[in-house]
């Protein structure tokens, strides 16, 4: 069996996640590190035994790296993934995939000319209550889809913007939609599909940056379902998440990694024991579980193993980041934006 060569690119909070993740699986290891920060890569590379670069072009000409996380800052992530891609290496890139819909776009129509495989970080579709959903709705047990809810009222103090120039900007980390909103919206998308119309608002009303700190937005599928969004990062002390899907036979209703309601004809509620711990970000982005990144590698390797489409692909990312796209031009022009069929 190949052991697949990582290199990470990014030794910030979020490639603990991605380190801790790939150490539990079999046939992956993480050969290089980078970071502009020396001290911070030669530290995690003492760590993991691994080789370590101050450039990131260094890691990408090292023979060794078969596949690259990139877990930079969002704004970063277009630059950086297409040198990936361009070096012929596989990219797993953190969400969002990039700041701009046309740069998504462009990442996936190099990676199909450099016969690579691109993936973005949604580790959320791997949780088990959403695999549960969605073999629902495959297997047609909601019956039409009429509506799909979600909800994100989190919190983020000021100092939290303040501890970094990029935070809270539009063109390198976004807002409550771009950044903390991103895995609620693909999960939507994920279970709604491909969007019709899109009305939202956007606002800054408790935080001093750029970006919103509140997006609301009304969505029609194409499949004739509605769509609602609530992201902000404004909500004292700062809930769990909600998904609520309703369909013509049934209701499902989630709160975190919970199932708090489930009425699905001739399917009983899957009982997956105790809510999964962590915080889910609420209030601290670092409280989080890595166990699903794990699953998201695993599933990247098997992909380019065996040529299946990835859980989670570039058109995904690219879907997400245009919806929040449509939302801030909805929301500056006053009117829907309709998105081609």
């Amino acid at each position: 069996m190949k052991t697949w060569g990582i290199g990470i690119i990014g030794c910030g909070s979020i490639a603990d996640f991605h380190i801790q993740a790939l150490s539990e699986v079999d046939n992956a290891k993480v050969v290089a590190v980078s970071s502009r920060s020396a001290d911070k890569a030669r530290a995690v590379a003492e760590k993991q035994g691994c080789a370590w670069y101050s450039d990131y072009k260094e890691l990408l000409n090292d023979p060794n790296v078969d596949i690259v996380s990139v877990t930079t800052s969002s704004g970063s992530h277009h630059k950086i993934g297409l040198e990936v891609l361009r070096a012929g290496k596989h990219l797993v890139v953190e969400k969002p995939a990039a700041m701009k819909a046309e740069e998504v776009a462009e990442l996936m129509s190099t990676a199909s000319d450099c016969g690579v495989t691109l993936s973005v970080i949604s580790q959320r579709r791997f949780e088990a209550q959403h695999q549960a959903v969605r073999k629902v709705l495959d297997d047609g047990a909601l019956g039409k889809l009429l509506l799909v809810e979600i909800s994100l009222p989190f919190y983020r103090t000021q100092a939290y913007y303040d501890s970094a120039d990029w935070r809270g900007t539009l063109s390198e980390d976004g807002g409550a939609l771009m950044n903390q909103g991103i895995h609620s919206i693909d999960l939507l998308l994920w279970f709604g599909g491909p969007l019709a119309s899109v009305f939202g608002k956007v606002a800054t009303q408790t935080h001093e940056m750029e970006a919103e700190d509140i997006g609301l937005a009304i969505l029609q599928f194409q499949n004739g379902a509605f769509g609602t969004i609530m992201a902000s990062t404004s909500i004292q002390p700062g809930f769990q998440a909600t998904l609520n899907l309703y369909g013509e036979k049934g209701t499902i209703k989630l709160e975190g990694t919970a199932i708090t309601h489930w009425t699905v004809p001739g399917v009983e509620q899957p009982d997956f024991g105790a809510p999964a711990v962590g915080g889910g970000g609420v209030s601290d982005p670092k409280a989080i579980s890595y166990v699903n990144h794990k699953l998201q590698f695993i599933d990247v390797i098997e992909s380019i193993e065996t040529g299946k489409t990835p859980v989670v692909t570039g058109l995904d990312g690219y879907r997400a980041v245009q919806l929040v796209e449509s939302i801030y031009t909805s929301s500056q022009q006053g009117k829907p934006v309709l998105l081609e069929a």
